[in-house]
């Protein structure tokens, strides 16, 4: 099988190359990234079982086709989450909204299947637990970002008419260490802060409100999974390990960096969203959820502090 993965050197392509080497040894990876965040640690240390290829290329200016020629499936990860300083939201949506157009317009000409990460915050439902057949009134984005990811989506149900082959994953908050991290997303922002002995910024409206999360194993055992059962179904899967409070997440944050400090910041943003999101679609596929809070939190702090994982260190070893 040939595997192409557009933003493989980003936090979660850095741990999902290595991932489907184990998975499918000795098939093709073809990681294609920009380099524009100088994630060039992403590419050390790849397992031995890979049969690696390297493309320094922008999704927007190369030659999506023939990058893809000959490829089973395109896991299409490049995506600008945030913008940074003095980047305009119009570049952001031009990353996201016309780049993901073009790699699945290139996958449709190679006949490629798309794997297309999207995000449980397109949702916007008030409260409860909401299903991928909610009604449109409760698709309500939460950020710009949620707002694109959303519209494409739309783009590719467009295309399945004309033959595209794709899955789409809305995914929770992604946690849990990789090569090429970052740390700009709740839970792992929350632990570096904590290692570095810095207050926890936290809305105060927010503590008590339910969102998803996905431990990063969780999701690239889910995308192997969409891989080895070609299950391109031109379907949405929610793809989450569990639906947390902010309130949560610092206990369990707590029991392994003590003296967690937290500090408490006004927002007129999200006073009424508490919801939790159902993944059972994709579990009914046979998938089996085993990501918790416990274990990617401490698999994060080990790798800041630089111990052993609390969480692989054998059954005595317990959070403190």
């Amino acid at each position: 099988m040939r595997i192409v993965i557009t933003g493989a050197l980003g936090h979660i392509g850095s741990r999902l190359i290595r991932e489907l080497a184990v998975a499918f040894p000795g098939d093709d990876i073809v990681m294609v990234d920009n380099l524009a965040t100088e994630r060039y640690v992403s590419l050390y240390d790849l397992p031995a079982a890979g049969h690696y290829e390297f493309i320094e290329a922008d999704i927007l200016m190369a030659d999506l086709a023939r990058l893809f020629e000959g490829a089973d499936a395109v896991i299409h990860l490049a995506a600008v989450t945030h913008a940074g300083p003095g980047e305009p939201q119009s570049e952001m949506r031009r990353v996201n909204v016309r780049g993901t157009e073009l790699v699945a317009q290139a996958c449709l000409a190679t006949g490629s299947a798309l794997l297309f990460p999207s995000t449980t915050s397109v949702y916007g439902t008030p409260d409860g637990v909401v299903t991928e057949d909610c009604p449109p009134d409760e698709l309500r984005p939460q950020s710009p970002y949620a707002t694109w990811k959303l519209e494409s989506e739309m783009f590719l149900r467009g295309l399945a008419a004309d033959g595209l082959r794709f899955v789409i994953f809305r995914m929770g908050t992604i946690f849990g260490p990789s090569p090429g991290m970052r740390f700009h997303t709740a839970v792992n922002q929350f632990c570096w802060r904590a290692v570095a002995r810095q207050p926890l910024e936290v809305w105060r409206t927010a503590s008590h409100q339910y969102r998803p999360y996905l431990d990063l194993a969780d999701a690239v055992r889910a995308m192997a999974f969409v891989l080895e059962r070609r299950q391109f179904d031109g379907r949405v899967y929610n793809v989450l390990s569990v639906n947390a409070t902010v309130e949560q997440v610092v206990e369990v944050l707590s029991g392994y960096v003590p003296d967690v400090r937290i500090s408490y910041v006004d927002s007129p943003l999200m006073n009424d969203l508490s919801y939790r999101v159902d993944s059972r679609r994709f579990a009914d596929l046979g998938f089996t959820f085993t990501g918790t809070l416990a274990r990617g939190i401490g698999d994060t702090v080990a790798m800041l502090t630089g111990a052993r994982s609390p969480m692989t260190a054998g059954p005595d070893r317990q959070p403190r």
